[in-house]
């Protein structure tokens, strides 16, 4: 269940669909897409709208329809695909959205690897030993 939903014009609050495991497939074709190209951003958009296959009245659902999720919503959604596909969203930029990390984690010491922010450029330190937000 979505936490916002999708409002439409006649009123109707839809906030339950679907979404399936993607495939190699969902994930490669949209770096081709000439929206892609203009702007990487648009990955997302284009990878959710291949598995989410029914929202509200939509079966599929067309990028569009994503588009206009609330942004509590698409955030869910990018979510909800890192729980099924057992990795991070990797919709924001064509290859991935998370660059690669500046240092190796090695098991002798706290696991924390720096990278840098997609959006922004910011360097990043994240902990990721079990326990820590």
């Amino acid at each position: 269940m979505l936490p916002v939903g999708l409002l439409l014009s006649d009123g109707q609050l839809h906030r339950a669909g679907q979404l399936r495991p993607a495939t190699a497939l969902d994930e490669i074709e949209p770096i081709g897409d000439d929206r892609v190209r203009r702007n990487e951003a648009y990955y997302g958009l284009l990878l959710l709208s291949r598995v989410v296959t029914r929202l509200g009245p939509y079966s599929p659902v067309p990028p569009e329809v994503i588009a206009a999720l609330p942004a509590a919503d698409y955030a869910y959604l990018q979510s909800l695909y890192a729980s099924v596909n057992g990795q991070a969203f990797s919709g924001m930029a064509p290859g991935g959205a998370v660059a690669a990390p500046a240092q190796p984690v090695t098991a002798a010491g706290p696991a924390i690897i720096e990278t840098e922010c997609p959006h922004c450029g910011a360097l990043l330190e994240l902990n990721l030993d079990e326990g820590h937000a």
